[in-house]
């Protein structure tokens, strides 16, 4: 297994975790009529984050986007890795998505501005840069 598809691996279980450390409260926080039902809107009387704490709706947030950052990675890895063009430099980058990750669960919980934002940076461009590195390295580019 490369080093890419370990990475990738650990952020789906990352990607667990942030669903629970989300799921736990928002079900402390909503009735048991909200958690359960096809949530509808118009019935809830609008969308259910709007009734989260400030907090649990920012982890909330930081799990969507993960899932979001999370395809990207995905087709990184597998740029990487089916077309055989793993180095140093995709590694290093695997890894910094992920550190990345990591800590942009914190910085968007507490609000870390402007923190957030270019933790989040690094991790889109380490994933990017893992692109274009395999790219370059297959003479593609």
């Amino acid at each position: 297994m490369t080093v890419e598809l370990t990475v990738l691996a650990l952020a789906a279980l990352l990607q667990g975790v942030q669903f629970m450390l989300m799921a736990v409260p928002a079900n402390i926080e909503l009735a048991p009529g909200d958690t359960l039902s096809p949530r509808d809107r118009d019935k809830l009387g609008g969308d259910l984050v709007d009734k989260l704490s400030p907090r649990t709706a920012r982890l909330y947030r930081a799990l969507n986007n993960h899932f979001e950052a999370l395809i990207l990675f995905t087709i990184a890895v597998v740029v990487v890795t089916l077309g055989g063009q793993s180095s140093a430099l995709t590694q290093a980058c695997a890894w910094v998505y992920l550190g990345a990750r990591v800590l942009y669960i914190p910085a968007y919980a507490f609000g870390w501005v402007p923190w957030r934002s270019l933790i989040w940076f690094v991790g889109f461009a380490a994933t990017l840069l893992m692109v274009l590195a395999a790219l370059v390295q297959a003479g593609q580019l």
